[in-house]
């Protein structure tokens, strides 16, 4: 049974808080997934920072590769099929005061994103070189390195 919005926004922070204390490592995904005019999707969640636009993606399952993460978080949280999906890179975060590696991908999709108004309040695609002055920091930075315009980094 999915969690309603309303309850996810209150039990993100203390889950995250938790996670911290307990130096909890995770694993996740993001990706940038371009559609036919080189447009890159990003996503606003419903919870945490749902004020700042993002990569899509989440978190890796127990058994779960990384690359099938990514094609599940994908059409679970905006009905999108991805198509080329490649592994662009491997980064560590420290945010939110706990381990997590990110697998970064880049991927295609034909289809229209279909937020799931659960944790994802709104997606689109916007132009690479035209990001919203609200993209996260750490949006900005891959899809700079990814435009060439940055040397890659190790952390997220």
């Amino acid at each position: 049974m999915a969690i309603p919005r309303p309850i996810l926004s209150l039990i993100h922070p203390l889950r995250s808080h938790a996670m911290a204390l307990l130096r909890w490592r995770t694993r996740g995904v993001k990706v940038m997934v371009f559609d036919a005019a080189g447009r890159v999707l990003l996503v606003r969640h419903g919870y945490g920072r749902s004020d700042l636009f993002m990569l899509p993606g989440g978190g890796v399952g127990r058994g779960e590769t990384p690359h099938d993460a990514a094609i599940r978080e994908l059409a679970e949280e905006v009905a999108c099929r991805l198509e080329q999906v490649t592994a662009v890179a491997c980064y560590e975060s420290r945010s939110e005061g706990r381990r997590d590696t990110v697998h970064l991908f880049t991927a295609r999709t034909a289809d229209t994103p279909m937020p799931d108004a659960r944790e994802i309040i709104e997606a689109r695609f916007v132009a690479p070189e035209a990001l919203p002055d609200s993209t996260s920091v750490a949006t900005r930075r891959r899809i700079e390195e990814w435009r060439g315009e940055r040397v890659r980094s190790t952390a997220w």
